[in-house]
């Protein structure tokens, strides 16, 4: 698998959060010219992400990488999976920006990972995509690392993509009125899936009926939403049903086996980082 790398503009600015007047305590311990290693090694089974992110870390504060795993590998307990040498001054400042950087960008791909594994194990074909609620400034972290779990973004953000909500069609007249444009909508940016939310499985219906690509609903049932995904896929066979709302690795398996085609999810970006040790030695 191969992953997009964060340009450096963007591995210089952690640097510089962290380090921005060079290592006090480095510098008056003497020790900054001494030779040493650093390495990095999961304590439980791991999905890594941002590995060429922290390697670059490391390169940016005069390390050299000896050895390092993709990002998207999975690795269990005590494998060492990014080793580095460098004098103990480049070692001390790519430290934490390194660590902290992969610990919380492989928690998300981790948590993706058990998603996924979940969902295609009762689904085999389901599409697993995520929501742009990463937390604010972090989105090329996020979005790199929910790919290295499997999934896909649902959305980047605004600019490219057509999701209908309620808050648009309330300025419409309502959803109904909305739908009487659906096509000419569809006309101006054939290029573009257009998705539309449902509040309802009659709404949903309604909306798979005026010629969506996509229907969307949020928070339904399992049991009903097992039912509209029949029902939609009998009689508007090229009409996608995608589900969102409170999926998590604990559900994921069920809601995949109601038949719907597409899983939408915010819960990967939330949870413990990984948890990985890292030796610094002469």
């Amino acid at each position: 698998m191969i992953l997009y790398q964060l340009p450096d503009p963007d591995i210089e600015r952690f640097i510089e959060e962290d380090v921005p007047y060079g290592d006090l305590t480095t510098t008056l311990l003497g020790i900054g010219g001494e030779p040493g290693t650093i390495t990095f090694t999961s304590r439980h089974h791991t999905v890594l992400s941002c590995t060429e992110e922290a390697a670059r870390v490391l390169e940016k504060c005069g390390a050299t990488v000896l050895s390092i795993l993709p990002s998207g590998t999975a690795v269990e307990a005590g494998t060492t999976f990014l080793a580095a040498s460098g004098s103990a001054a480049s070692l001390h400042a790519g430290w934490k920006v390194a660590l902290n950087l992969l610990e919380y960008a492989s928690g998300i791909a981790t948590r993706t990972a058990k998603v996924v594994q979940a969902a295609r194990a009762a689904n085999p074909g389901i599409s697993v995509v995520t929501t742009r609620k990463s937390f604010p400034g972090t989105k090329k972290v996020a979005i790199k690392s929910i790919t290295a779990g499997g999934a896909l973004p649902h959305r980047l953000g605004l600019s490219e993509t057509i999701l209908v909500f309620r808050q648009h069609t309330a300025f419409l007249g309502g959803v109904e009125r909305f739908l009487d444009q659906l096509a000419p909508l569809k006309a101006r940016a054939p290029e573009n899936k257009v998705i539309v939310e449902a509040d309802t499985a009659d709404e949903a219906l309604i909306i798979a009926a005026a010629g969506a690509d996509v229907v969307q609903v949020d928070k339904m049932a399992v049991g009903e939403l097992a039912v509209l995904a029949d029902e939609i896929h009998r009689k508007f066979p090229g009409v996608k049903l995608s589900a969102a709302g409170g999926i998590n690795a604990e559900n994921a398996a069920a809601y995949a086996g109601t038949g719907v085609d597409i899983l939408v999810l915010s819960a990967v970006y939330f949870g413990k980082p990984a948890d990985i040790s890292v030796i610094i030695e002469p």
